[in-house]
């Protein structure tokens, strides 16, 4: 039996990419806000804004090696099922830690676990509110036989 395809949610409401852009900036900052608030071994001392340097910084290794690591650990992404991508969240707050201390900013992850707890909060909390901000849509796909 052949399935029809599935047509393309339609934009509800466009926005333009600068607007997005800031929108994803401003969720990650929170998301990191929340990291540091939630999870014991993430710790953040300075001016507020310095925290949206944090998730500037988060963001664009996320952008550029992100790629790079799921293709490397391929294999292992696919025997965990994807939960080896909790493990590259890890790494990746790890990363951001280093930098924003070689920017001079206070924020430090103290260790694996909560980098991997962090990560979880900052995935759940980027989800949440992107799809609150009406930034991810859900499309629901009912197959009848």
């Amino acid at each position: 039996m052949q399935y029809p395809p599935i047509p393309p949610i339609p934009p509800t409401n466009p926005r333009p990419p600068w607007q997005r852009l800031t929108l994803r900036w401003l969720i990650s900052s929170l998301a990191i806000f929340a990291a540091v608030w939630i999870v014991p071994g993430i710790e953040f001392s300075g001016p507020g804004w310095q925290i949206g340097v944090v998730a500037l910084v988060f963001g664009l290794l996320n952008a550029l090696l992100r790629p790079l690591i799921y293709m490397l650990t391929c294999p292992l992404v696919i025997l965990t099922l994807g939960m080896f991508g909790l493990v590259i969240n890890a790494v990746m707050l790890g990363m951001t830690s280093a930098l924003a201390d070689q920017l001079n900013i206070a924020f430090h992850v103290y260790g694996f676990w909560p980098a991997f707890f962090g990560g979880l909060v900052i995935s759940i909390v980027t989800t949440t509110l992107s799809m609150l901000a009406g930034d991810t849509q859900i499309q629901v796909v009912h197959v009848k036989e």
